[in-house]
């Protein structure tokens, strides 16, 4: 039997990683390892891509993890049938669908028909006759300033969303006639065979004419079409917490897309932008900036106001004799994000005055001669 590889070493994480830095890693060389992404290789993208779900299932796993890290590949014996994973072993399908999305057609959804009958792990996944279909996720994405980052804000923001139709209720007709669903004569499924890279299965799916309900509307709004829903302009307000950073992103529960016929709304994903600040720069929660001094305050010291990322003025005493490129720390004076607050960093630039005065040039003039 072939050597298994070590499972941190697959998914390129120490073995004292963190669950976040597992999920990361695994996101990453799932997106890598593809199959959809890698036609010219197929079959070693589909070895590969079992190969870092197999290390994700036991990573993943407290459990699994820990009579790993104790026994290795053996221990693991009891843990899969034969001491060999497969599909049916692995348990996070909700964070391939996380990542992939409908951006690679419904091989996920696949394996949810072949391993688990329709259903994800008890999860209905499949309409019945009286179930109503999620509405869709929305994503947007907010500029924000780095005073707005730091401080925290609101904004109000414009979606184009769906809504309930008016003109029908959100029924989809207006004297609620139905019939039984000619695709899958009532069953809310068909089933037909299909060739995924996990092999060959007969496959139940949702039925695409009645979405799994089992019933067609007979006589559809023709406002919308039947789907209980239209698009309209919406304002909603929503609230940004301090200290996020750029690419990160919000989920406000319910603000999606209303369902179809009264289904539940989705979710508002809200992904943050930020925009470049000219006088300050962050490094995690710590903010850089530069001051410029006259040549005086250099030589004799005194005092100099600086301003925060959020606004507030400081007061710094600068010693006699502080030299140019000097990098004063100001503790918790940069962004706060939850229990931590990120210092302040200020460089000092000397300010060499452009066009100096008779005045100016003369007092230079002696105190080059005295050998400053």
């Amino acid at each position: 039997m072939a050597t298994k590889r070590d499972y941190y070493e697959i998914l390129g994480v120490p073995r004292n990683a963190s669950q976040d830095e597992i999920k990361k890693a695994y996101r990453k060389l799932a997106i890598k390892y593809h199959p959809d992404r890698n036609p010219d290789n197929r079959e070693e993208a589909e070895r590969k891509f079992k190969e870092i779900s197999e290390a994700y299932e036991v990573l993943s796993d407290p459990e699994k993890r820990r009579i790993y890290d104790q026994y290795g590949h053996e221990g693991l014996n009891g843990v899969f049938k034969n001491g060999n994973f497969s599909w049916q072993n692995f348990s996070h399908f909700d964070d391939l669908r996380d990542i992939f999305g409908d951006n690679f057609g419904n091989i996920f959804e696949d394996i949810f028909d072949t391993f688990f009958g329709g259903p994800a792990r008890g999860r209905s996944r499949y309409r019945t006759r009286d179930a109503h279909p999620r509405g869709e996720d929305i994503r947007i994405s907010i500029p924000l300033t780095l005073k707005e980052i730091a401080e925290g804000t609101r904004k109000r923001v414009k979606l184009k969303r769906y809504e309930v139709c008016e003109a029908c209720g959100g029924r989809g007709s207006k004297t609620g006639k139905q019939e039984r669903c000619p695709t899958c004569g009532g069953t809310g499924v068909v089933r037909n065979v299909k060739r995924t890279f996990f092999g060959q299965f007969i496959q139940e799916s949702v039925c695409p004419t009645c979405k799994g309900r089992g019933y067609v509307i007979k006589d559809p709004c023709p406002v919308c079409g039947g789907t209980g829903r239209v698009k309209k302009d919406v304002e909603i307000e929503i609230n940004i917490p301090p200290g996020l950073r750029d690419g990160e992103y919000l989920v406000i529960r319910g603000e999606g897309n209303i369902g179809e016929r009264g289904g539940v709304r989705g979710d508002l994903y809200v992904f943050i932008r930020e925009e470049q600040d000219p006088r300050f720069k962050r490094e995690g929660e710590d903010i850089h900036t530069e001051i410029e001094i006259p040549f005086s305050t250099a030589v004799l010291g005194g005092d100099v106001e600086i301003e925060t990322v959020t606004g507030e003025v400081l007061k710094l005493k600068l010693k006699p004799g502080i030299q140019c490129g000097t990098v004063l720390k100001i503790p918790r004076k940069g962004i706060k994000r939850q229990n931590h607050t990120g210092d302040l960093y200020v460089k000092v630039n000397l300010r060499t005055p452009h066009k100096p005065s008779k005045e100016m040039k003369k007092l230079f003039e002696k105190l080059r001669e005295l050998g400053s």
